[in-house]
């Protein structure tokens, strides 16, 4: 396969709102060893792409400065010491950065196959967030059947996806959104109750089901007291961001006490062997469920890539249920 020496990208022009994001040509990306390089489809769009584009969450030293967390397409070139892709395939990827483009470059062992049945565009939604959802709930969290669990943000693609493997999993699954509609969705994913957090408390919602086991935040800010709240005894909270802030004043004493586990991750700075751990993992446990149909991304909607300053005013809204995907090709 030809590659051209150039492609379309979307970059960041200087720190700021939506419309710093610029249509621009880059070099095409050569793969180094152990990676593969990828033709994209399709790339989703994350809230963290959102922060980059702010200038709040910088790309590792290593990374492309393009915004980007996840795509899917054909592996268009394979770098020194590579066997398990070929020219072709059919992958989606966690990626370093750079999906925003018409080709981007990723470690070989964080792709996974396209799965079964699925397209393009859904399996452009996969990676960044099955692979948060799955080493924060599963791995770190430690999640097991029969256990009560709360995700925050639950009509969000990170909750839409942690309401469909928690449920699949045989969790009790309890979630908050702001909505009827958004409620009703998550639902119809598999929650046992929502809560409208503009209309109900969530901590009396748990308190009055025994307390949750685990507790998935992205709130943070005032939330992180009330999880602590609505914890059952040794019950185990995982914060995965912080859209109203990381600070705040916290009685540890309740943690003693009542034997609670406070824990978090962020996925990007992780090393390229955790990373692979992890898709291991979803290969062998979640991909089987997403090919029978029994999970599927949740979609919201699809952007050329030009339009990409629509996309992230859009996540940034809050308005949105599921997923945002750019169209690259």
């Amino acid at each position: 396969m030809t590659l051209p020496d150039t492609m379309r990208a979307v970059e960041i022009t200087t720190p700021g709102g939506p419309d710093v994001l610029k249509l621009t040509n880059r070099p095409t990306p050569v793969p180094k060893y152990g990676e593969i390089l990828i033709r994209l489809n399709y790339a989703g769009v994350n809230r963290p792409d959102a922060l980059q584009r702010a200038g709040s969450y910088a790309p590792p030293p290593t990374a492309s400065d393009l915004p980007g967390l996840e795509g899917a397409g054909h592996v268009a070139a394979i770098g020194e010491g590579v066997s398990e892709w070929a020219v072709g395939d059919e992958v989606c990827a966690l990626l370093p950065g750079g999906g925003y483009a018409e080709y981007v470059k990723t470690p070989a062992t964080h792709a996974l196959p396209v799965p079964e049945g699925m397209g393009m565009k859904e399996a452009a939604c996969l990676p960044e967030t099955f692979f948060t959802v799955w080493s924060n709930v599963f791995m770190r969290g430690g999640l097991c059947a029969g256990e009560r669990f709360l995700v925050h943000g639950g009509s969000s693609g990170i909750g839409t996806t942690a309401i469909q493997l928690a449920s699949a999993f045989g969790a009790r699954v309890f979630t908050t959104a702001g909505s009827e509609e958004k409620c009703e969705a998550c639902r119809t994913l598999g929650a046992e109750q929502t809560v409208n957090y503009k209309e109900n408390d969530f901590v009396e919602v748990l308190r009055a089901e025994g307390g949750a086991n685990l507790i998935l935040d992205m709130v943070g800010g005032d939330y992180i007291p009330r999880n602590v709240k609505a914890l059952a005894d040794e019950g185990r909270l995982v914060q995965i961001a912080f859209l109203t802030g990381p600070k705040v004043a916290l009685n540890f004493a309740q943690i003693m006490m009542r034997r609670l586990v406070l824990t978090g991750s962020t996925l990007r700075p992780q090393s390229d062997l955790a990373k692979t751990r992890i898709a291991e993992e979803l290969r062998n446990q979640v991909w089987p469920l997403l090919a029978s149909g029994r999970v599927a991304p949740v979609m919201d909607s699809e952007f050329p890539l030009a339009e990409a300053a629509k996309a992230h005013a859009r996540i940034e809204s809050s308005g949105h249920i599921g997923k945002l995907v750019l169209k690259i090709s």
